[in-house]
């Protein structure tokens, strides 16, 4: 019998404001600072692909996190894995293929039109599929691999390739039997199961494998599209830049960008069931992938034009709730006027008013165990937070 998961329905939600002065933290096709309209007028936006993608960055920032690999390359890396247990470059290769012909149309066309890459293949073996996979998975496979000569047709038998096209068929019963093999020795995604917390990026953010729908797994953490809470036009600035070595008085080169200056409100919500679930039930390292993410989650910052603007800036106020039930987000539906030197604190007043009245009309629904407010009180750091929030998790 499957072990109930004490963690169901259970999840911590961050109310965030955050705010930044000129900065284009996420620009959009044109290069611009992305926006929405929300409430009838223009907000500046960072979208949720962003930060996500720093949050999962600032994760190796913070210490004992080892990070999934997402990327076209996955037969490199695996060929790499495969040179490290004493692979020659031409077998490491064709074993990495191997691997990546399961998932990629163009891979798989490299193996149907002849036989692996050979020693004078120089070009880097990149497939049309993104893969996600973690270090333990990978070296699953580069061990299987040594365990077989580093044979990859022991491993992954392929069909006849240079046979008549009219045997599609067998070709697709074959890739089915390639597909239950990688599914058998990868088995159930289970990550963060060591102290390195290897993969715990998947386990928040999630992974889906067309090919391979076993090794799914459903994001824990899911992010909302960062927005000013108050109405926000973006700016253009010119420059100019001069040549150390020319004589004349011109600029050697102009231009402009776009940029703004806004206080954001972000809602990230961690569902602490699918966590508990993708990391097998896990007590030991549990808590451990809680404070990896909050300290993530607090340092992380959208890298665009950081180094002529410098948006380096941390919460300014969050509100934590460990909580049972549905998420309950913000809309910041009417945009805050300044006033107290600015948006921070009307921002600060409407979170405070919003969460108040939803708990109310929410009732039993609400199921709030336990709440933080940080930014307040300069005695409560985040590693205040972080222990609070564990605390409460636990209890």
């Amino acid at each position: 019998m499957k072990e109930k998961n004490k963690y169901t329905n259970k999840r911590i939600e961050f109310h965030i404001l955050q705010s930044f002065p000129v900065t284009c933290l996420n620009r959009d096709d044109v290069g611009a600072p992305k926006t929405a309209v929300v409430g009838g007028v223009t907000r500046a936006r960072v979208s949720s692909q962003c930060w996500k993608r720093a949050v999962r960055m600032a994760m190796q920032d913070v210490g004992g996190v080892q990070l999934a690999k997402r990327t076209k390359l996955i037969g490199n890396l695996i060929g790499d894995a495969c040179k490290k247990l004493g692979a020659d470059d031409i077998s490491a290769r064709k074993c990495g293929l191997s691997v990546e012909s399961i998932f990629s149309k163009e891979a798989r066309k490299k193996f149907d039109e002849s036989d692996a890459p050979s020693s004078d293949d120089s070009e880097d073996s990149k497939s049309d599929t993104l893969i996600f996979m973690g270090q333990k998975e990978i070296e699953a496979l580069a061990n299987e691999f040594k365990n077989n000569a580093f044979d990859y047709e022991r491993v992954f038998p392929l069909s006849e390739k240079k046979k008549e096209k009219t045997k599609k068929a067998g070709e697709n019963k074959n890739k089915d039997k390639r597909v239950k093999k990688i599914e058998e020795l990868i088995g159930k995604p289970q990550f963060a199961l060591t102290d390195e917390l290897d993969g715990l990026d998947i386990a928040l953010f999630g992974r889906m494998i067309a090919q391979a729908s076993s090794l799914d797994v459903e994001a824990a953490a899911s992010f909302s599209h960062a927005i000013s809470t108050h109405k926000v036009t973006n700016q253009i600035e010119f420059f100019t830049a001069l040549d150390d070595f020319s004589e004349a008085q011109e600029s050697a080169h102009i231009g402009t960008l776009e940029f703004n200056a806004a206080t954001y409100y972000r809602y990230i919500t961690l569902d602490l069931g699918q966590l508990y679930e993708t990391m097998g039930n896990n007590d030991e390292f549990f808590p451990q992938a809680i404070e990896a993410f909050i300290k993530a989650l607090y340092i992380a910052v959208p890298s665009a034009r950081q180094t002529s603007q410098a948006g380096f800036c941390t919460w300014d106020y969050a509100k934590v709730l460990v909580r049972e039930g549905q998420g309950v987000q913000l809309s910041f539906e009417t945009p805050v006027k300044a006033r107290d030197g600015g948006y921070l604190q009307p921002s600060i007043e409407e979170v405070k008013n919003q969460l108040a009245k939803k708990e109310k009309l929410s009732g039993s629904l609400f199921g709030k165990i336990k709440e933080f407010e940080f930014g307040i009180n300069e005695d409560f750091s985040i590693d205040h937070l972080i222990e609070g929030v564990k605390s409460a998790v636990k209890a």
